[in-house]
């Protein structure tokens, strides 16, 4: 069996962002060798994200909305924001989007359904965090 483990590093300018990861890691399957196999997209940060979905702005926007309406940014509200931290709303942002995904490897290729595609999301950005992909297969 092949494995191949890689992380993507991002840092993106504002505190909420969607970024489309496929091209980022479907490199590292092809550099993998993987024909069939799974491939593990996780976020390592506790208040990022990993999810697969459209790519499409106006959904992005309302993910953006909806978000906000379940978690709203207003550090005054959370008990954790206690400790210091202004970014309880990003911890409850993450649990909702998700921590990872898994996707299958069929000829080599990434056996998505249709317009599906891979993201990072970020709930508290303005520095650097890490995502883990990890392939195995043959």
């Amino acid at each position: 069996m092949k494995s191949k483990t890689t992380y993507l590093t991002f840092n993106t300018p504002t505190r909420r962002a969607f970024v489309n990861i496929t091209p980022q890691v479907a490199k590292v399957l092809e550099e993998s060798g993987v024909n069939e196999g799974l491939c593990l997209v996780n976020a390592m940060h506790i208040s990022a994200s990993v999810f697969i979905n459209d790519d499409e702005g106006g959904l992005h926007q309302d993910f953006e909305k909806w978000l906000e309406k379940l978690a709203p940014y207003s550090p005054e509200t959370y008990v954790h924001n206690r400790t210091g931290e202004d970014n309880a709303d990003a911890h409850l942002k993450r649990q909702v989007m998700g921590r990872e995904v898994v996707i299958a490897i069929t000829n080599g290729e990434f056996d998505f359904g249709p317009w599906e595609q891979i993201f990072y999301g970020e709930f508290d950005g303005k520095r650097q965090k890490r995502v883990l992909v990890k392939i195995i297969g043959e």
